[in-house]
């Protein structure tokens, strides 16, 4: 498969996706149709009156998480609660492969100690 083969797949992913949010803006249409304007305005009512309530828990759960993050980075080790777990790791190394790689030109010996992974690919909206 060549580069035309695949941008033919991407331009075809890009459709499906579009049928996809098309049904569902279809979707979204018929479902109001059916919603008096009561109902709606009993939704939106509802919607605001949990929102604080949401929002409230949401700023207890981001500023509780971050302090736990902090506390388990200090301690040193991952710690287990009763339906959570904090797991900690040690700092991920990185080397200047552009460096290394002219270095082992010098020392070919060396390339036994690399590994390279598999490559993956993420599919990103342009």
């Amino acid at each position: 498969m060549n580069e035309t083969d695949i941008k033919q797949l991407l331009d075809t992913l890009a459709e499906y996706q579009a049928q996809r949010d098309l049904i569902e803006l279809n979707k979204q249409l018929l479902i109001d149709e059916i919603l008096t304007p009561e109902i709606k305005a009993r939704i939106h009512e509802i919607e605001t009156e949990f929102a604080d309530k949401i929002n409230g828990v949401n700023n207890n759960i981001a500023e509780l998480e971050t302090v736990i993050k902090r506390e388990v980075i200090e301690y040193g080790n991952s710690v287990k609660g009763v339906h959570l777990h904090a797991i900690y790791n040690n700092g991920r190394i990185t080397w200047d492969t552009k460096s290394l790689d002219g270095y082992v030109k010098a020392h070919p010996e060396l390339l036994e100690f690399r590994k390279q992974g598999e490559p993956s690919v993420s599919i990103r909206r342009i």
